[in-house]
This record gives C-alpha cells, sequence and structure tokens, in this order.
C-alpha cells in the first residue's frame, strides 16, 4: 500500500474544544494535507454516546481524515474499533492518541500513560489493527512519560503495524513548556523509526516548521496551537511567506464563525468566544474585544462585532 504521508506532510493536530469540523474545514482550506479529529474516548464509542457520534462529522473537504481515539481497555478499544468500521468509507486513517498529558486522560491509564507501558501500547495498536477496516493507523506519542525514551519509544514502534508516528517533543511532565521542546530526541526517533514520522510541538511559523523538518529529518509537521491563532500558517508554509495582515484575520475569522454557527446552530456562538481570543491576539483594543464577545450569545450580535472590530483593528506596536 502506497504510503499516505507525502515529502513535507501537513498536518492539524487533534486539540479538544479546537479542532472541530468547522476549524478542520479553514485548516484544509488554507493546504493542511491532513486534518485530525478531536480525541475521542473508546470507551464513548463503543457505548455509541450521541455527542461522540457528532464528533465523527466530517467535511466533504477533508480527504484524508484522521480519526484519534484513546483509551486503555482491550475489550473496550476492540469494540470501538468495530463500531468505526460502518464509518469506513469517510475515515481514512484511525489515529490513537499516547500523547495527551491531561490529568483526566493519563490518570485513568490512557493517552501519554501508556508510554510507561510499551508492551501494552503494542498490543493495542496489534488489536486495532486486527479489527479495523479503516485503511491507515497511526499513533501520536510524546518522547515519555516522566523521563525521555525516545529510543525504546521507536523500537516499540517498530512492532507495532502502524503506518506512521506523530511525535510530540516533550514528555507528559513537560506540559506545554517552550523550554521543554526537544528535536534532537525526534530526530533520532526518525532514525530508529521504520515509518514515517511527523513533528510536533513549538511549531510557529513556515521559519520554525523548515528549520525542524531539516534539522529532524521528519517526513512532515503537524500544528496545533499556533493553527488555532492563525489557521492559514499551513498557506505561509507552502508559500514560505511570513506576512500577516489585519484584513486577512478579519476573512477568516468572520468565516470560521459563518462555518460554527451552520454546524452548531445559534449554541456556536458561545463556543465561539475562544476562537475570537486567539484571533484578536496582538491587536489593539483585544482586551476590550474579548471582554465583549464574552457577554454576547446571539450570532447576529456577534457577527456584528466580529465586523466592526477586525474593520478598524491593527497591530500592537
Amino acid at each position: 500500500m502506497e504510503s499516505i504521508i507525502k515529502q513535507n506532510t501537513l498536518m492539524l493536530a487533534p486539540l479538544a474544544g479546537y479542532s472541530d469540523l468547522p476549524l478542520r474545514e479553514v485548516a484544509k482550506s488554507f493546504g493542511a494535507d491532513i486534518t485530525v479529529s478531536e480525541m475521542i474516548s473508546s470507551h464513548a464509542l463503543a457505548f455509541k454516546n450521541k455527542k461522540t457520534l457528532k464528533m465523527l462529522e466530517k467535511s466533504p473537504l477533508e480527504t484524508p481524515f484522521a480519526l484519534q481515539i484513546a483509551g486503555n481497555d482491550f475489550e473496550i478499544i476492540e469494540r470501538a474499533v468495530k463500531f468505526l468500521n460502518t464509518y469506513k468509507a469517510e475515515i481514512q486513517i484511525l489515529d490513537f492518541n499516547c500523547g495527551c498529558p491531561a490529568p483526566k486522560v493519563s490518570s485513568s491509564g490512557s493517552g501519554s500513560a501508556l508510554l510507561k507501558d510499551l508492551n501494552k501500547l503494542v498490543k493495542i495498536l496489534q488489536i486495532i489493527a486486527k479489527n479495523t477496516e479503516i485503511p491507515f493507523l497511526s499513533v501520536k506519542v510524546r518522547l515519555g512519560f516522566d523521563k525521555k525514551i525516545p529510543l525504546e519509544i521507536a523500537h516499540a514502534l517498530n512492532d507495532a503495524p502502524i503506518h506512521y508516528a506523530v511525535v510530540h517533543g516533550r514528555t507528559k511532565t513537560d506540559g506545554y513548556k517552550k523550554d521543554r521542546i526537544d528535536y534532537e530526541a525526534i530526530r533520532l526517533m526518525k532514525q530508529a523509526l521504520n515509518v514515517p514520522l511527523i513533528a510536533n510541538g513549538e511549531i510557529t511559523s513556515a521559519k520554525k516548521s523548515a528549520e525542524v523538518l531539516h534539522y529532524t529529518g521528519a517526513d512532515g509537521v503537524m500544528i496545533g496551537r499556533a493553527a488555532v491563532e492563525k489557521p492559514w500558517i499551513f498557506a505561509q508554509i507552502k508559500e514560505n511567506t511570513q506576512e500577516e495582515n489585519v484584513e486577512l484575520r478579519g476573512r477568516v475569522a468572520l468565516e470560521h464563525f459563518d462555518r460554527t454557527i451552520a454546524f452548531r446552530g445559534d449554541y456556536g456562538a458561545i463556543i465561539f468566544r475562544k476562537n475570537l481570543h486567539a484571533y484578536s491576539k496582538g491587536l489593539k483594543g483585544s482586551s476590550e474585544f474579548r471582554n465583549r464577545v464574552n457577554g454576547i450569545s446571539n450570532p447576529a450580535l456577534m457577527r456584528e462585532a466580529i465586523v466592526e472590530f477586525f474593520d478598524s483593528a491593527v497591530f500592537e506596536g
């Protein structure tokens, strides 16, 4: 089977509360090659939780599309995977999360906690591969739980039936501290892995993406938080430009808002407040704007506020 990972593949990271269908559509419109769903509990899938089923929806723009699941119970994961087979026409990649540092995930033995038991991690990936009808299987890992074990993880993954791995360059206990990012460890894993590697962590510009790809030898990059603030980062990387302008921010914020209301209904206005916090970052009057939209729940009024703010906004400094 031909690899789904091409040279310099650009991926939108799975981000709880952010990487829903509307953001993924926007990222895709700016050149993201692969989009990934928010992390979904295998338990919720196994028991067909109604709210979870909404998270399975994808846009026609999203091909290839990766669905990310998490869990640690063999039987529950098997049930979840078999249920997902009914969506196999929509999902091209099944991604297994072994990197989430959130306490509610890792304390239950899922996410990054599995990096403490690599044998169990490999067995789970083997169970998924045995039961899935989705074409590609991937895994997202960190460098370890409370200490870095990049080569041990790489050698373990070489025993797993995966098509590629995404590596976040910190341990679980490092959280998201900027100074803890370790591209050298990602480089070592790339050299040891038998499958393509996607580098993840602190990739915030076209320049940074080029540096990380060159240094680590990675086959691509995954971008999360920077893509929430500027989903056009994928176009910047492909066009090798750093250009920013307020007009673009306003246009994308409005388009993203409209997609969110179409997808979620009026409640989308409340959900979108946090996105407006990101889009307005670094602009004069952003604090007042955030306070204003935090009090708006009507979509028409929210739209008016967005247009009004970005029509006259300028960068700070």
